[in-house]
């Protein structure tokens, strides 16, 4: 039976337990909404869809999610997934897909495949996200460098080759920028572990571009503004033909994300 964790965490709830929620409601909330619209960047859409699924998937996974701390919205595991997806199948695909995911999910809840799920080796986990982690880290070199070329090719290795050749047009106000940034992260976690390192990070590389007037692009130069509103509820336009095409991507989707969900504290 469905017992949404929401429901017993407010039993004694008092104005303690909520300043602290408050902190982390805020801090995790300005890490979050960047973070989904690089997600979504990465995996070959506009910004905005990465700011509707945090909010979207957010309060339905607070409304009806069966742990006290779980986080939701994108995730880093499936930008390589959603990418080769949306490569092939279009955004239409994608969305009917990620719907089939969902049917899929509930189907195997209701069958009790979850306990299954328990039974994957750990190492096959942690390699298979460190194996997405270097994935996604190659696609973001790019942005990073500010490197001058077209789309790099997909694959790894021809990658690395073609940010090589190219290393000569590196823009070097972006480059200082960003690995200024990771190394503020990595320092915070190890001196001040206790400090929110995503969000020192962000507002140390903001401060530093407003205050040296650094000619880097900017979500709003680069994609325009971002919509005020979320977007009407609508059904994919695709048809049944396509539909039997996506069923094997949509079984990647829910078993990556049964396997995500392994990583969730109770």
């Amino acid at each position: 039976m469905l017992k949404p964790k929401l429901f017993s965490v407010l039993r004694g709830y008092d104005r303690s337990v909520f300043s602290k929620d408050l902190i982390a409601g805020v801090t995790v909330g300005i890490v979050a909404i960047p973070l989904a619209m690089a997600f979504a960047i990465a995996s070959g859409l506009p910004p905005e869809r990465g700011l509707f699924t945090a909010i979207v998937a957010g309060l339905l996974i607070s409304l009806f999610g069966g742990s006290r701390v779980q986080i939701g919205g994108p995730t880093g595991a499936f930008v390589v997934i959603v990418s080769g997806i949306l490569a092939q199948y279009g955004y239409s695909g994608l969305v009917a897909s990620m719907i089939l995911a969902g049917v899929i999910l509930i189907v195997m809840g209701i069958a009790g495949m979850g306990a299954l799920i328990r039974f994957i080796p750990f190492p096959v986990t942690t390699g298979f996200t460190s194996g997405i982690a270097v994935v996604i880290f190659s696609t973001q070199i790019k942005d990073l460098l500010g490197l001058q070329m077209a789309t790099p090719p997909a694959e790894f290795i021809p990658k690395l080759a073609a940010y090589f050749r190219h290393i000569d047009t590196i823009h070097l106000p972006s480059a200082a920028v960003g690995i200024a940034t990771i190394l503020i992260v990595m320092a915070v976690r190890r001196f001040l572990p206790r400090w929110p390192s995503l969000l020192v990070g962000m507002f140390a590389g903001l401060i530093a571009v407003l205050v040296f007037k650094l000619d880097v692009e900017t979500i709003g130069s680069r994609f325009g503004d971002l919509p005020r509103f979320l977007p009407s509820p609508s059904l994919p336009d695709i048809s049944f033909s396509e539909i039997k095409g996506l069923i094997k991507p949509a079984f990647t989707i829910a078993i990556l994300c049964a396997i995500e969900s392994l990583f969730q504290p109770p």
